[in-house]
């Protein structure tokens, strides 16, 4: 996997929350997700998240489920 930013910005960083796909929960309350352009490691300290999940994400943080991985 590969958790490191491309480009200038990360996509999580940027100004907007973006939706990405939970696809491995890590310890301390971390996740990689996958951004649709690589794959980086974000905090779900702050949401229920489980695998598979699309949660929204601003600056590293996921603030919001908005679907799970059964749906």
């Amino acid at each position: 996997m590969n958790d490191q930013c491309h480009g200038d910005t990360c996509v999580t960083c940027s100004d907007e929350a973006v939706p990405v796909r939970i696809v491995r929960l890590l310890s301390d309350d971390r996740a990689f997700v996958d951004t649709g352009r690589s794959t980086e490691e974000v905090s779900v300290a702050l949401v229920d998240a489980s695998v598979g999940a699309v949660v929204l994400v601003h600056a590293k943080e996921a603030i919001a489920v908005l679907g799970d991985a059964d749906a």
